[in-house]
């Protein structure tokens, strides 16, 4: 099968047979499938909704949190792998849509949680079979086995990944 990534590594195992051109189309199809991923099925879904990059992960984290879908802020910051800063602009959007309110902590009253509102969580359970109906549609390239090894094989190399220093 001759795609974008095969033609590169055909041009570089031409050009510089001496570097490992195959592990660079295997890296370059990875980042063109999330890039596609997103362009083609995300973002229409989130733009729809007016939701920015991230926001339907803040409110799809609280809410499969369980009740009463709330989180300190710094759980959130590491669920989603955010710095600091950028979780609270992003709270910030999220809360002046009346989408999460933050309140606060019930143990410690310095401390705050970020809790979904009803108007957040109608939302989420309105858009979410809609996100994965779109996943669903995205994979069906592939068969459940197909599914399962991918998963198998992504699930390998993310953990692969995590273990590298510095990441």
């Amino acid at each position: 099968m001759s795609d974008r990534a095969h033609r590169a590594e055909e041009q570089w195992t031409r050009e510089r047979a001496d570097l490992d051109a195959h592990v660079m189309a295997l890296v370059g199809r990875l980042l063109e499938a999330v890039h596609l991923l997103d362009r083609h099925w995300f973002a229409p879904l989130a733009a729809q909704f007016e939701l920015q990059n991230g926001e339907f992960d803040v409110i799809a984290t609280l809410r499969r949190s369980g009740e009463p879908y709330a989180l300190t802020p710094k759980a959130l910051h590491e669920g989603l792998m955010l710095s600091s800063g950028a979780m609270t602009s992003r709270l910030d959007r999220i809360e002046r849509k009346g989408l999460i309110e933050r309140v606060p902590a019930p143990n410690d009253r310095r401390s705050v949680l970020v809790r979904l509102t009803p108007a957040g969580r109608a939302l989420i359970d309105h858009v979410l079979p809609l996100h994965v109906a779109n996943e669903q549609q995205a994979l069906a390239s592939l068969n459940a086995q197909e599914q399962g090894q991918l998963n198998d094989l992504l699930t390998k190399l993310v953990a692969g990944l995590r273990n590298k220093p510095g990441a």
